[in-house]
């Protein structure tokens, strides 16, 4: 056999494990279900209202999902303003961060209340404290778009409120959410202040 052909039987063989692996990890992850997000508040694509922002009474928006695959244990709430950079510019806004929300759970009413832990063992933050920041886009530029992201975990996550800054949380929670995430619903919403 030629060296040519050596390389090239390799080059095959190679190929094929690769195809093999690739195909053997992805029938190990498991599908990740499309949760149906909403609020009564405001339609996906709408303008969130105004009571809802920092203008208003900063109340959280309600929000109910559907779709919530058997496997949920908890469920994670993450709220961002997608035109709004901070830090170094690579990262968005935090409004609001919610984990260790029960599986049992399918909606938050208006107005959730501030404070680093909830009832059910939830526990929330946002840039600014323990509580829900609504939108505060300025008036003499275009609407931000706010989104919520809703997972559906198959775990609850292993710790509590800590001393660590909004973004540090935020990556906390994020990295111990890899590998658990079994569903995923997404509500945008747009805001911007009313002129003066």
């Amino acid at each position: 056999m030629t060296t040519r052909r050596i390389l090239l039987a390799t080059a095959a063989a190679l190929l094929s494990v690769s195809a093999v692996a690739h195909t053997a990890s992805a029938q190990r992850a498991p599908a990740r279900a499309v949760l149906t997000l909403t609020s009564s508040a405001f339609n996906d694509g709408d303008l969130i209202p105004t009571a809802h922002a920092q203008p208003g009474r900063d109340a959280s928006p309600p929000l109910s999902w559907s779709g919530v695959p058997d496997s949920t244990r908890s469920f994670v709430l993450i709220v961002r303003d997608l035109d709004a950079t901070v830090g170094d510019g690579t990262d968005e806004q935090l409004h609001w961060l919610v984990w260790n929300i029960p599986a049992t759970t399918t909606s938050l009413p208006t107005g959730v209340p501030s404070g680093a832990q909830l009832d059910g063992g939830m526990r929330q933050i946002s840039v600014s404290g323990p509580y829900y920041r609504g939108p505060a886009a300025p008036s003499n530029g275009p609407h931000h778009h706010y989104v919520f992201e809703l997972y559906a975990l198959d775990i609850t996550l292993p710790f509590a409120p800590t001393a660590l800054a909004p973004a540090a949380t935020k990556e906390a929670v994020l990295k111990a959410m890899a590998g658990h995430i079994r569903g995923k619903g997404v509500l945008t919403g747009r805001y911007r202040r009313p002129a003066p």
